[in-house]
């Protein structure tokens, strides 16, 4: 067990609205009250058997101060132990998971949402940077993604049309699943042809943001074995932080996650992470998203643009966030889609699958990182 203790902690359920490029016609409590309402359905669960609500958003992203406030009674957090952290969904399930693995609590809901199409995604990656050298000059997310590139593709000798392929990959798999809205994939090389946004990354090789929500229910093994005949069970975490100014990591690779999946797998005694059935990560570009699985160990520097439909474990079934970014949902919505694909509850998943590692990150460049091992 990942704390360390006899106490389980298992998925049982979970929600999540399509993510689509701008949710018009819904608010942020329309979205939440949704996936709240659809985590619980069918558990036998009410609201009054939860323990703790934990909710994943941004008070920039959404516009006001302690903005979960307004929120709570979609959240069914009223007169309940509920805390905000301000940071990718994936940190939510982590605090969830330490709350029950300690034995302090037995039936605790996770929350994300976003709704980045009614805010300036710049601005909010510029109000992460230095603010006298950095954030004047408009560094963020994008300036630090292809500097991220640049490096990457020098390390290795590698040409940036390694790019294209690996955001093909993604987007074809949104296109199957129907939580993501897809109208089309495009191709390779319409990615290709997509405008440079900052050199060598096209528009088509970054993240696109999407609105949605996602919602998860986690229990006590006692719980779990009483409500659910198939629950997932997390048994391994870890998380990392790197350096805050940009100029200080190293660009080429991404050390933070590689120590975050170090501490997941010990946990989960886990020795060959190539030998899990599926892997869901987070990326701000086609170039991270090398990176990231390089870093959980899943392909050798340099190599990781081969693994995609190789032997080892399938990568990003969902699509992962290349199509879809629900900003401070993403890490929660690779969860939620690695349980789906585990319980084959959804027909995007691999065969079989028994065992999926999970990814979340948050921060410009991708600073800080979240891994999470799971298990049927």
């Amino acid at each position: 067990m990942f704390t360390g203790s006899d106490n389980k902690v298992a998925i049982v359920a979970g929600a999540q609205t399509p993510f689509k490029a701008a949710w018009a016609d819904r608010q942020h409590v329309d979205l939440i009250g949704d996936v709240i309402n659809g985590a619980l359905k069918g558990t036998g669960l009410r609201i009054q058997d939860v323990d703790f609500v934990i909710d994943s958003g941004s008070d920039i992203l959404d516009g006001r101060s302690i903005s979960n406030c307004g929120f709570l009674g979609a959240m069914g957090a009223h007169q309940k132990e509920e805390s905000r952290v301000e940071e990718d969904g994936l940190w939510a399930a982590l605090y969830g998971a330490t709350k029950i693995g300690s034995g302090s609590a037995e039936v605790g809901l996770l929350l994300a949402y976003s709704k980045p199409s009614e805010g300036s995604v710049p601005a909010f990656y510029w109000s992460q940077c230095e603010p006298f050298y950095q954030r004047p000059v408009g560094f963020g997310q994008a300036a630090a993604g292809g500097l991220q590139a640049q490096s990457y593709l020098a390390r290795h000798s590698l040409s940036d049309e390694i790019f294209a392929d690996v955001v093909a990959h993604d987007w074809a798999n949104a296109a199957r699943n129907p939580a993501v809205d897809v109208e089309a994939a495009p191709s390779a090389d319409e990615i290709r042809s997509s405008d440079v946004v900052a050199a060598p990354l096209r528009e088509l090789e970054m993240a696109r943001q999407v609105d949605g929500a996602v919602a998860m229910v986690i229990t006590s093994e006692r719980v779990a074995e009483r409500i659910c005949p198939d629950p997932v069970w997390i048994t391994g975490i870890g998380t990392a932080m790197d350096q805050h100014a940009f100029s200080m990591r190293e660009r080429d690779s991404l050390p933070a996650c590689r120590a975050a999946a170090e501490a997941a797998y010990k946990r989960a005694g886990i020795d060959d992470p190539t030998t899990l059935s599926l892997a869901e990560v987070s990326a701000s570009s086609a170039a991270t998203e090398l990176m990231v699985i390089e870093a959980l160990g899943l392909a050798d520097p340099g190599t990781a643009a081969q693994v995609y439909g190789g032997d080892g474990p399938a990568i990003n079934p969902s699509g992962g966030a290349l199509p879809a970014d629900p900003i401070m949902a993403t890490g929660l919505a690779r969860l939620h889609e690695a349980a789906l694909q585990l319980t084959d509850r959804v027909d995007h998943g691999p065969d079989g699958a028994t065992s999926a590692v999970v990814h979340g990150a948050g921060g410009v460049g991708m600073q800080n990182h979240c891994v999470f091992t799971l298990e049927v």
